[in-house]
């Protein structure tokens, strides 16, 4: 028995009749992460409107990197080439945290892309605080803030 989507598709079934032997490996993988793997929220601190973005289709953490700061790059920073943009300039003076499975705050970029793909629930940026004394807050601190506030809000 094949793996079959929402709308009881068989996804084996129709590659089968409808790709290229060359192709189904490739369109194959696209398909079943599409019909296993959801859409993610990103919520960005502060903001009342959220972002979906389909994690599958990107093949790394710089690539997602590029999609965030299309997303919510505000005119500022842009300046950054392409192949040095990463988590840490995605959205400037921000970090970029997920939650997992067990809605544990985690910061993005510590596992593997394809793990990261399969445990991420939603995507969460945060404002890296700065403290009085002028110094960068780790990004332990930040996270440990943001979980804390976190969970006395909701």
């Amino acid at each position: 028995m094949g793996l079959t989507t929402n709308n009881n598709i068989n996804i084996n079934t129709y590659l089968q009749a409808t790709a290229p032997p060359q192709m189904l490996d490739h369109r194959h993988e696209d398909l079943v992460a599409a019909a296993v793997v959801p859409a993610v929220t990103v919520v960005l601190e502060g903001r009342s409107i959220c972002h979906r973005i389909s994690l599958h289709k990107h093949g790394s953490y710089q690539s997602f990197a590029k999609a965030l700061r299309r997303m919510f790059g505000e005119g500022g920073d842009h300046d950054v080439d392409d192949k040095d943009l990463d988590l840490s300039n995605a959205v400037p003076g921000h970090l970029i945290a997920y939650e997992d499975m067990e809605n544990d705050l985690l910061l993005a970029g510590d596992l593997n892309w394809k793990d990261f793909v399969r445990v991420a629930r939603r995507i969460r940026i945060v404002p890296a605080k700065s403290n009085s004394n002028s110094r960068k807050p780790s990004r332990e601190e930040v996270l440990v803030t943001t979980a804390t506030t976190t969970t006395t809000t909701t």
